[in-house]
């Protein structure tokens, strides 16, 4: 079982970028791969701002964060992954390009590499079958934000084989993570039981039954809830909330997960969350 070294990822954004910072933190190399070289260089700002605060708690020294800073490259090509030994694949939550990038990438990288998904709703076996090795490909949904939750879903496909899965879960625990084996169903664990949750709360605000802070604090006082289910959504992304509900939706054909409407206005009005500035709550 060749030793995981090099490790690529795909998409700089909210959850590529915590993802690249927790492997170089843990001592692996780092190609991070964007197309769009301006959210290449807001993905590593972001990287270097959030291990400026890890500093700043006394979590980091400054040379462990120069060290794993010189660890990461960048790059807007998919051919630079050429030589990695698993790349996890963090972009948009659209199965049409996710299937692209995974078909991409199995042309460009060694026929060892383990191709990992850090889809938080959509089939491994359905991405699997875009590639010609779906016994490599597999699920490691990390959790947001990725320097400080330690949950890894790792999901496995219906091709997925025992080597890659062990290889995964050794790497999980590298990167000071807790794997949790789960199978391949639409939402997975977390999101099957979050999302109706957090679209809960936004049909007790869309329906006026409390304000946002109201319904944040009920959840946070009553159910000991760390923070409340309108600011984790706004974290979490709106936009991405309403594509794994879609998914849930599509794949059970069950009324439950249908998007609340006001989400649905929320994020055509580009009130994405913490990431615009602006979402059930104002970050400006």
């Amino acid at each position: 079982m060749t030793e995981i070294k090099r490790i690529g990822v795909v998409g700089a954004g909210t959850m590529g970028h915590g993802i690249s910072q927790v492997a170089a933190t843990s001592g692996f190399e780092v190609r991070l791969v964007d197309v769009v070289p301006v959210a290449l260089e807001n993905g590593l700002s972001k990287m270097g701002r959030s291990l400026d605060k890890l500093v700043k708690k006394e979590r980091l020294t400054a040379e462990q964060k120069d060290a794993a800073l010189s660890r990461v490259e960048s790059s807007t090509e998919l051919a630079s992954l050429a030589d990695v030994d698993l790349v996890v694949e963090a972009v948009v939550e659209k199965v049409e390009i996710k299937q692209q990038v995974l078909a991409e990438l199995d042309e460009v990288c060694s026929a060892e590499c383990v191709l990992a998904t850090n889809t938080s709703s959509i089939s491994i076996t359905r991405l699997a079958a875009a590639t010609s090795r779906p016994h490599q490909v597999i699920g490691m949904h990390f959790m947001n934000p990725v320097p400080l939750m330690k949950l890894v879903e790792v999901i496995r496909g219906l091709a997925t084989d025992q080597q890659t899965y062990e290889r995964v879960e050794a790497l999980t625990r590298q990167l000071g993570k807790t794997p949790v084996e789960v199978f391949d169903s639409p939402g997975f664990v977390s999101n099957r039981v979050l999302l109706p949750m957090i679209n809960e709360a936004i049909f007790c605000l869309h329906e006026g039954v409390g304000e946002a802070a109201a319904i944040d604090e009920v959840m946070q006082l009553g159910m000991n809830h760390p923070m409340g289910p309108l600011a984790l959504a706004d974290l979490i992304g709106l936009d991405v909330c309403l594509d794994i509900l879609n998914v849930l939706y599509r794949e059970f054909k069950d009324p439950k997960f249908r998007a609340c409407p006001l989400l649905v206005k929320t994020v055509d009005a580009g009130r994405l969350g913490r990431k615009s500035g602006r979402g059930f709550y104002d970050y400006a």
